[in-house]
């Protein structure tokens, strides 16, 4: 064997031991905590009672350990668990009757610090500019005095001014330096999405859309969808759902109306699809379509908040809203169902905690 031959075989045995020696030194991440790398269900608990909880669940609906704050803290969480949100490692926990956040870090689950005061029916929180926003109704019987309370994310301290927006601040969604607020109407009906400029927190103007506007969403062009359910029959003025997009250039809007009577709810984008709830059943539409879609995706849901997760639907069902309720997952490249586990009392959001 001559010495080029030698050569490159040294090299080739190099490579492959190099290669093999590679592979074999590279491992999983280690898990950030015992509740990482699954799914977060928070539950309102029995109002009045102050057993609000938040469950961990496998991603397969396997394993589910419930009342995890609990378990970690030796306490009880607080009561109604409105909504959760995430801000780095940590997790906030909106509890809307005990007029509270819970912050905790959201792998652990150890409590880190509680906001307790400034609040009043907090309902939903967003991250912007190293701030929290959380929408407050404030008296439900008053349409005067609803805000947003701003609080400083590194000490977990509210700032001495709110803003004050139209009434029934619910959803709230971040988008650069500006916040968006759909208005839902509190113990009324509203129609307004309320835009804040983060820097000077500071509403720079309110978008009119349709009645009881309950989702919000950023499509691919980074544009704002809203989701308006219209106005239920039971206020003798029943008006039908809409679907608004806000162009974030200029804020203004173009629309596509639902039937007077539809009334769909938890509008999700995935890449260019749209997915939403009506009527118990999922329904899917391209965001490039001006028309909505008749067919339906799947039937015979009853659900009372909704999620999207490498191409599973997860959705929870509170049952008869005092007893355990109940978590389900359907594939949608089949549109069946996968798994139901279940959960704590009034499930009322699904987080994915990766």
């Amino acid at each position: 064997m001559n010495l080029k031959k030698i050569a490159a075989l040294l090299v080739l045995t190099t490579f492959i031991f190099t290669s093999c020696t590679n592979d074999d030194d590279v491992s999983p991440p280690l898990p950030k905590g015992n509740y990482d790398n699954g799914i977060l269900v928070s539950h309102e608990g029995n109002f009045g009672k102050g057993n609000a909880s938040v469950s961990f669940v496998s991603y397969d609906l396997d394993t589910v350990e419930n009342d995890i704050f609990n378990a970690t803290n030796s306490r009880l969480l607080g009561d109604t668990a409105q909504s959760m949100a995430f801000n780095n490692d940590l997790a906030y926990i909106v509890l809307n009757v005990s007029n509270t956040i819970e912050i905790v870090n959201r792998y652990t689950f150890e409590s880190i610090a509680t906001i307790d005061s400034g609040l009043s029916n907090p309902r939903y929180i967003a991250f912007s500019n190293g701030k929290g926003y959380v929408t407050n109704w404030g008296n439900g019987s008053d349409a005067t005095d609803d805000y947003i309370a701003v609080f400083d994310v590194a000490t977990n301290t509210l700032s001495s001014t709110t803003i004050s927006v139209v009434e029934g601040p619910e959803e709230v969604l971040a988008m650069d330096n500006t916040i968006y607020v759909a208005h839902q109407g509190g113990f009324n009906q509203n129609n307004k999405v309320s835009v804040i400029d983060t820097a000077s927190d500071a509403v720079n103007t309110t978008i009119l859309v349709g009645d009881v506007p309950n989702s919000l969403q950023a499509d691919a062009s980074g544009n704002v969808l809203v989701l308006c359910g219209g106005k239920p029959s039971w206020t003798g003025s029943e008006t039908g759902g809409q679907l608004f997009e806000i162009n974030t250039s200029d804020n203004t809007t173009t629309s596509i109306d639902f039937a007077s009577t539809d009334h769909p709810n938890f509008l999700k984008v995935v890449n260019n699809d749209l997915y939403y709830y009506l009527g118990g059943a999922l329904y899917k539409m391209d965001s490039a379509e001006t028309t909505l879609p008749t067919a339906t995706e799947i039937t015979g849901l009853s659900f009372y908040d909704m999620s999207i997760n490498n191409g599973i639907l997860y959705g929870v069902n509170a049952g008869d809203f005092t007893s355990e309720g109940t978590l389900s997952s359907y594939d949608l490249t089949t549109n069946t169902l996968v798994n139901t586990a279940t959960v704590n009392i009034i499930p009322g959001g699904v987080y994915f905690n990766n």
